[in-house]
């Protein structure tokens, strides 16, 4: 235990000032410093005894706090540094700042969205609330609690919120034992005494940031999340509720949950299952298809599914299925399925699903996805779909984000080529950020498309096309073999792919 404290009083030791006490320029905590601390960790061992191992725990606890509370002062001084740098290179004082938190981001390893929340959460903690910041320091606060902290004291003045960091002095101890409700209760009532206009105003506010989000969950299920005004989140589940007594008191064998979920798929699509033409963007080979192989697939926004939920959701209870393109069982490429669901509203009955496989040629070896590269300035349908396919989320490293645009990696106006090589899905925010001074992009040789980002800094960052079905580990291609596929297209490639979709065609 006394090596994690003698640990811990090394790394205060080296911390950067608070602006206003002193040069914020020192020493810091360097690189070398770091992998010092690394060499230093991975000597410990594990303790034999219960005692110990709690010992050991807690320590590593309060180490991780305060090396969050460290990250946060480099975060600040990261973001000074590169302001002082932006305006000496003649950056307006409104453009300054761009892209710091996209590269925190990066060296972080998180997307980009939450590299600009941990840079906020940094100037909040070294500028305006040094008692929360201590107790993270200390090992009082872990950096989720002081996020909470900063969370809900967002909406009061500097004044304000120094005066509730004050309040609450969570540096000597007060939030000990506490859970994460009680601290955000505590915060929520400190800031109301403070201002309580602005707390209402920002309730106000809140309704304008209402929005419905999906993400994946396990087990090929999802999440559909709707922020909503209370009244208006009430209703809603009041009515699911109601609909859902009352099917079960006539004799509905769902359990409520499940009445409750197929009542708001129902209503929200107007089929009961759910498909109605909808673009469901399904990867997979054609033994997974076909020959029933266990090649799992990939759906477009959530992601690995098994084979057999594949080859169900393709099935279904089809009326007919038709080939378009050539394409069929054992086929060399990408097919596109369409399944358009032509069912009435208030019945499971006469379900007519029809059919269509679309072939997107692969590299035999890569699995690399080839196309042909066009003239245009913008990304014609065809090849934004098949970028679309190949990148599956935004490309920049550890965002994985929706993809919003299709991006040339060498500009447009910089003689890029408008071809599959040269384009990249990106996110909206993602797509802005990488045209702030000092950015670049630049595809790098290989077998599936790989990307290198550069930051203003000059570090690099790779990231590389996530691999489609089948594909997960092969090795490198050669352009003999892409030319004979595109000669030749019965010729069966051995990595075959199929993409499923709800469209007929682009």
């Amino acid at each position: 235990m006394d090596r994690f404290r003698e640990l811990q009083a090394a790394r205060v030791a080296s911390t950067v000032p608070v602006p206003g006490s002193g040069d914020f320029t020192g020493p810091g905590f360097r690189r070398s410093d770091a992998e010092e601390l690394l060499v230093r960790v991975g000597a410990f061992r594990v303790a034999a005894a219960s005692n110990e191992l709690i010992d050991q725990i807690r320590g590593l606890e309060d180490v991780k706090s305060a090396i969050a509370a460290l990250q946060a002062r480099a975060s600040v001084a990261f973001d000074l540094a590169q302001r002082r740098e932006q305006a000496s290179a003649g950056v307006s004082s409104a453009e300054q700042g761009q892209g710091v938190g996209a590269q925190i981001a990066l060296a972080r390893r998180e997307s980009p969205n939450k590299g600009s929340r941990l840079l906020g959460l940094a100037k909040a903690l070294v500028s305006e609330m040094p008692r929360t910041m201590a107790a993270l320091e200390t090992g009082h606060l872990n950096e989720w609690r002081a996020t909470l902290l900063v969370k809900e004291t967002a909406c009061l003045s500097v004044e304000d919120r120094v005066a509730v960091d004050e309040e609450l002095a969570p540096d000597t101890g007060t939030f000990d034992g506490a859970g994460d409700k009680t601290i955000i209760a505590a915060a929520k009532a400190a800031a109301y005494r403070r201002d309580p206009r602005s707390v209402t105003q920002r309730a106000a506010h809140a309704a304008s940031e209402r929005h419905v989000s999906l993400l994946p969950a396990p087990d090929t299920m999802t999440i559909l999340t709707a922020l909503l005004p209370v009244a208006q989140g009430v209703a809603a589940y009041a009515a699911l509720t109601r609909h859902a007594d009352s099917a079960r008191s006539g004799g509905d064998t769902r359990t409520r949950g499940q009445v409750m979920a197929d009542t708001l798929t129902e209503r929200l699509t107007g089929t009961p299952d759910g498909i109605s033409g909808v673009n469901v963007q399904l990867v997979m080979t054609d033994r997974t298809l076909f020959q029933g192989d266990s090649e799992p697939a990939r759906l477009q926004g959530y992601g690995i599914v098994p084979a057999e939920w594949a080859r169900t959701l393709i099935a279904g209870e089809p009326a007919g299925a038709e080939a378009k393109d050539g394409a069929g069982a054992g086929a060399a490429g990408q097919a596109e399925v369409s399944a358009e669901s032509k069912v009435s509203p208030k019945s499971n009955e006469g379900k007519d699903f029809r059919v269509l496989l679309r072939r997107l040629y692969t590299a035999p070896s890569s699995g690399e996805l080839l196309a042909m590269d066009s003239k245009a300035r913008l990304f014609p349908p065809g090849m934004r779909r098949f970028i679309e396919t190949r990148d599956d989320t935004c490309r920049t490293p550890y965002c994985d984000a929706p993809i919003r645009h299709i991006d040339h990696i060498v500009p447009w106006h910089n003689g890029g080529a408008t071809s599959l090589a040269n384009g990249a899905g990106l996110c909206e925010a993602c797509n802005h950020t990488k045209e702030n001074p000092g950015w670049n992009t630049q595809t790098l040789p290989g077998g599936r498309h790989e990307l290198e980002v550069s930051t203003p800094t000059g570090h690099r960052y790779k990231t590389t096309a996530p691999p489609l079905p089948g594909n997960a580990n092969a090795p490198e291609s050669t352009a003999g073999t892409v030319e004979r596929q595109l000669r030749h297209p019965q010729a069966p490639a051995r990595r075959p792919v199929l993409n499923t979709s709800g469209r007929s065609r682009p």
